[in-house]
């Protein structure tokens, strides 16, 4: 039992003996670092219900606590402030019971509780993976990974956005340009393969645009003669009309692109139960959207649109069906939320990890659909995040400049690689173990990098600042788990043993002190949608690991119950740091 669940009875207790006043909720708090104090309770709630002051009030609440629970030794008030010091014996009690639980912090999976699905990645089949969506991809499997961990049953899927006109623009290159090539003849992944031809496209566009502006027409008019966007155009129209060899042709290409992506999605490490395509979702929702005209939430317009007026709910209006009866995206990703939920009946909620430029179509899609009067619609969430920059300026796209999520996950792993041969504790490694290692701590770095910034945040990412083996890195908390791993492998003590009758130091209290929180930090991630709050709270402890490491001995302690016990912490701490590390899609080393 953590400290405040074993002091919340003896306070209310001590509050109807003295006050006569039954007190539902106790409030706690850290105890400052200034004050000695293990917990600290805020007496001002207090003053609500019972007249006095409230330095007297902490007083009389202490001395009763002192006096009748075993493990309050002593206290003190600072003004409206009783900070509480727990025995020695209490923590030891309380760490001898999470070092035996194995997946310490985690909740089982809650059989009343609806599941929830996770919506990430979700690109478009056309161009590589970039900078952007490794941010995407691993917000979204973190997240997922948090939610589970918290109790959750969890879903993760992605919605392929592999249709539409940017399809077409490769699909023509290829055809115009491809001479036939593969991703086999040319040695290149697929999605790479395709996201040449659309950088292809783009050139002869802009050289047809200049060549009509020659000729005298405006810039606006050339953007719509040029050649090759009409053909990409009437590509599209013969794709929507199911014209076989054009349908042949986006299968091959697509099916180019997804083996691409699954080899980019395998080394980054995430995964998806399940996938959704635009080419089967566009059509969906256009039944909603007569559902809804019937219930008066939708309105046609003279001209046959179909709108849905928002300006009451401080939003506008937005239109959801066309007046030729085309869908616009919005009724796309009302029929995909309501397929989801036909096609996975237990889901009551859903996250959607999409960049902060859609934070408007959320908004919106959000309100439509609890209008619509399904119950799930109070539970949907955009994971909203911020542009990742790099140190030379903002990502690119079209030209070909892009940051690329491969090339860059390679990069982290050379740049791993020449730091750890330049530390030089690289004895015994064979060849196939040091580049094993060299892509767990170049990956960890980027992840970690990544995910330790509050995903609301532009962020600017730095690869050499993020392989750095000091500071608030990924690398820095693998070597403390390699560290305590190296002192596992030469403790020659039986770690099954309990120890008790032991006088803690202060920097052992701490580590049990801020392993006891383990536990609220995955709840508090889960409800804030936020990896940052695990990867910070590894951070945290491994600084005090570090702390207590290099103030007290471990294994040359003379005293075998205390080398014991140093031991046993230790070997918590390494677990705790794999486990919040796991959440965050990241592996530790045995050794670095």
């Amino acid at each position: 039992m953590r400290v405040s669940d074993s002091l919340v009875i003896p306070i209310q207790n001590a509050i109807q003996e003295l006050f006569s006043v039954s007190l539902e909720k106790i409030e706690f708090q850290v105890t400052r670092k200034e004050f000695e104090g293990d917990i600290t309770m805020v007496i001002f709630p207090l003053l609500k219900v019972i007249k006095g002051n409230p330095i007297e009030i902490g007083q009389k609440i202490g001395q009763h606590l002192v006096e009748n629970v075993e493990q309050v030794e002593k206290f003190n008030v600072v003004s409206g402030f009783l900070n509480i010091v727990i025995s020695d014996t209490f923590y030891l009690h309380y760490f001898n019971s999470i070092r035996k639980t194995s997946h310490f912090g985690h909740v089982s999976e809650s059989t009343s509780d609806k599941a929830v699905m996770v919506e990430y990645s979700s690109p478009n089949t056309n161009k590589p993976l970039h900078l952007g969506h490794i941010r995407n991809n691993l917000l979204g499997y973190s997240v997922a990974e948090i939610i589970k961990a918290s109790g959750k049953k969890v879903y993760k899927t992605q919605i392929v956005n592999d249709r539409g006109i940017h399809i077409c623009k490769s699909m023509l290159a290829w055809q115009k340009f491809g001479n036939g090539k593969t991703p086999e003849s040319t040695g290149l992944k697929g999605d790479k393969l395709v996201g040449n031809y659309y950088v292809a496209f783009d050139k002869q566009y802009k050289s047809e645009i200049s060549e009509l502006i020659s000729k005298g027409q405006s810039e606006d008019e050339a953007k719509k003669n040029a050649p090759i966007i009409q053909e990409a155009q009437q590509m599209l129209l013969d794709w929507e009309a199911g014209k076989p060899e054009v349908i042949e042709l986006w299968k091959t290409m697509n099916q180019w692109v997804y083996d691409g992506f699954n080899q980019t999605y395998k080394n980054l490490g995430v995964d998806f139960d399940s996938y959704y395509y635009e080419s089967n979702t566009y059509l969906l929702g256009k039944e909603v959207v007569q559902f809804g005209l019937e219930k008066g939430i939708f309105e046609r317009d003279p001209d046959g649109s179909v709108w849905i007026d928002l300006t009451e709910d401080g939003l506008d209006r937005k239109i959801v069906l066309r007046s030729d009866g085309t869908a616009v995206y919005m009724t796309q990703d009302i029929g995909t939320a309501i397929q989801r939920v036909k096609d996975f009946p237990d889901v009551g909620g859903m996250v959607y990890t999409v960049g902060n430029e859609q934070d408007y179509h959320f908004k919106v899609l959000f309100l439509i659909l609890k209008k619509l009067g399904f119950e799930w619609a109070e539970h949907l969430y955009h994971l909203s995040y911020g542009m990742v920059e790099l140190p030379s300026g903002k990502m690119k796209s079209r030209e070909g400049t892009v940051v690329d999520a491969d090339d860059l996950m390679v990069e982290m792993t050379q740049t791993a690689g020449k730091i750890a041969q330049e530390l030089g504790k690289l004895e015994g490694y064979s060849e196939e173990e040091k580049q094993r290692l060299y892509k767990i701590i170049g990956l960890g770095a980027l992840k970690y990098f990544m995910l330790k910034v509050d995903p609301k945040k532009t962020m600017l990412f730095n690869p050499e600042e993020s392989v750095d083996f000091n500071g608030n890195t990924g690398p820095f908390i693998q070597y403390t788990y390699a560290r305590i791993q190296s002192i596992l492998r030469k403790a020659e003590v039986d770690l099954t043993e309990d120890c008790v009758n032991i006088i803690l130091q202060p920097k052992e209290k701490d580590l049990i002190k801020l392993m006891e929180t383990y536990p609220t930090v995955i709840q508090n991630a889960a409800q804030a949608y936020s990896p940052a709050i695990v990867a910070n709270f590894v951070y945290d402890l491994v600084k005090e690991y570090n702390s207590f490491y290099q103030a007290i001995p471990i294994l040359p302690e003379k005293d075998e119950k205390l080398r014991i016990f140093r031991v046993q912490l230790s070997k918590k701490v390494g677990e705790i740091i794999q486990s919040g590390f796991a959440l965050l899609g990241i592996e530790v080393p045995e050794r670095m």
